[in-house]
């Protein structure tokens, strides 16, 4: 089954979670590159990949969240009690995951680098634009934000698996 049902999230749904789950996981691999200025394996062999994976975390947010709003109706439904943090965390995952993208590409642009991904050259280097490059100085901060979130949304899934064992994480499983 590839759509939603009330009972639990259907294939594409889980494909898109965990699939970029483990992108981000790479993405935040970046951090490390502040450890010895990346003189590490991490650094020199997977941060390389970051305005790729970027790149490409871009365009599949867009199609989950595309893919999410076909899905609205079939999705399954959060105790009313606790709807409005639930989906309000789930915003702020999705904004997170919205901007950190946008705002890496207006650092790469703005600061006149250019944008290339996997090979493939989408903006070419050039002046320096600082407006691009103003925004784009909230990627550092997002993605800290961002990192906050994820671990917020890890211990709340672990919490009603573990303590109120109600079964949320399994429909994502």
């Amino acid at each position: 089954m590839s759509g939603d049902t009330p009972e639990r999230y259907g294939g594409i749904t889980r494909f898109f979670h965990w699939g970029m789950a483990v992108l981000v996981g790479w993405q935040f691999l970046k951090f490390f590159d502040r450890i010895a200025e990346g003189e590490h394996w991490v650094g020199q062999t997977l941060v390389p990949w970051h305005i790729s994976i970027g790149t490409l975390f871009l365009l599949l947010i867009a199609l989950r969240i595309i893919w999410a709003a076909a899905q609205k109706n079939q999705r399954p439904r959060h105790d009313p009690a606790v709807a409005f943090p639930v989906k309000a965390g789930h915003f702020l995952l999705y904004a997170g995951m919205v901007l950190l993208p946008i705002t890496g590409i207006l650092t790469m642009i703005g600061n006149g680098y250019g944008l290339s991904a996997f090979g493939v050259e989408f903006a070419a280097q050039g002046n320096e634009t600082p407006w691009m490059a103003s925004l784009g100085s909230l990627h550092s901060p997002i993605a800290w934000l961002l990192l906050a979130m994820v671990v917020g949304h890890v211990f709340m899934a672990l919490l009603h698996h573990f303590v109120k064992k109600d079964g949320v994480l399994r429909r994502m499983v």
